[in-house]
């Protein structure tokens, strides 16, 4: 009964601060991804589109991660400034895909000017645009040279919002099949992978400094102000909290530790949250269709436009605190997929089940004769 009292430290700024944000990115993620969708539709540009996995590429998904983890895990070091570079490269594309439409509706909203430039990929260039591509690389330079925690969890939750965007499912078959699958694999490589490697490889990869590639430029080259930048990096696959967040402390760990949580614990969920946010969409759009009424511009803070995303979403939060609790309770890593899973999946199918609407997203809504699916080989 003793070690229950310890639960009240998930009321200390820190949990809390993670808590929120996961909910928050997952939420954010289902939405950027539907909205996304509806512009490739309207646009009919589909040379961007998001590829969506089939059951074999579901499958590979946890084989591919595994090699990718183990390649870290003993050649981290000799690959790390190459994928830090990469981090680099894919986050300022990430945070430009996640501020293109905020700044896209001030344009609108403002009727500020906006004149080509130039063309960039057989594509328009415009000013706004050339002055937003400056704001992300200049985010990610930033990050470079401070590696700051909270520039590391701006760009890993930009990174996660556009995976969920670009990444889709096309029904619940799928999405539980990549689930389970996930699901197994948090356990193996948490809880038993020190068994096999000597060391728990999942914990190793996720606690790994970076060495950064600007340091050591500016090392070979001498330049000035080499003590400001960083020598190590957190790569944003993670999003961290100082535990002393706000003056909170943790029993048990030190008060420079930082909690944290993977991108694969928000964007795997979030991909589950934003199908079901899409088959919401489909049926309500397709029984005003069948009605004959005009379309309304979609509320997206109505509940009672968007159902089963508010039954994933409490899952997700209810699952997250429980990962949370047992982290405190054990003092020990925790596979939050172990939570996550049970806590997303069981409720969807239950709920779906119970509507009589199962079949429906077991297998996915067909196709409208005026929409593209895209299929991608990855």
């Amino acid at each position: 009964m003793e070690s229950l009292w310890k639960l009240v430290y998930l009321l200390e700024p820190a949990p809390i601060a993670l808590t929120l944000t996961a909910i928050a990115v997952s939420y954010a993620s289902a939405f950027r991804a539907l909205n996304y969708g509806k512009e490739m539709e309207r646009n009919r540009d589909w040379s961007e589109a998001s590829i969506t996995l089939d059951r074999s590429q579901a499958l590979m998904i946890p084989i591919v991660s595994s090699c990718s983890l183990l390649m870290m895990f003993y050649l981290f070091s000799s690959v790390s400034q190459l994928l830090t570079v990469f981090t680099a490269v894919a986050s300022s594309s990430s945070l430009y895909f996640c501020l293109f439409p905020y700044i896209a509706q001030i344009k609108s909203r403002f009727g500020l000017a906006d004149p080509f430039v130039s063309q960039c990929c057989s594509k328009p260039f415009t000013r706004i645009q050339g002055l937003l591509t400056l704001l992300c690389v200049g985010t990610v330079i930033a990050w470079l040279v401070s590696g700051h925690w909270v520039l590391n969890n701006l760009l890993g939750i930009s990174l996660c919002i556009a995976f969920v965007s670009h990444v889709r499912l096309p029904n619940i078959k799928v999405c539980a099949m990549l689930l389970v699958c996930l699901f197994v694999y948090d356990i193996f490589w948490v809880f038993y992978s020190e068994r096999f490697f000597g060391a728990n490889v999942m914990v190793s990869v996720a606690t790994q400094q970076a060495s950064n590639p600007v340091h050591t430029v500016a090392n070979s080259l001498s330049l000035p102000g080499l003590q400001l930048i960083t020598k190590k990096l957190e790569l944003p696959v993670k999003i961290v909290f100082p535990r002393n967040l706000l003056g909170g402390v943790v029993p048990g760990y030190a008060a420079a530790d930082f909690m944290m949580l993977g991108l694969g614990d928000m964007a795997i969920p979030s991909m589950l949250l934003a199908l079901v946010l899409y088959f919401d969409h489909r049926k309500i759009r397709d029984s005003e269709n069948i009605l004959d009424i005009p379309l309304p511009k979609e509320d997206i803070s109505s509940p009672k436009g968007f159902k089963y995303i508010w039954y994933a979403l409490a899952g997700y939060s209810l699952g997250l605190v429980t990962a949370l609790a047992a982290g405190i309770l054990t003092h020990s890593p925790q596979p939050a997929l172990l939570y996550l899973v049970p806590s997303t999946l069981g409720p969807i199918i239950v709920i779906s089940w119970m509507r009589k609407e199962l079949a429906d997203l077991w297998e996915g809504l067909p196709s409208n004769i005026n929409e593209k699916t895209h299929f991608t080989e990855v």
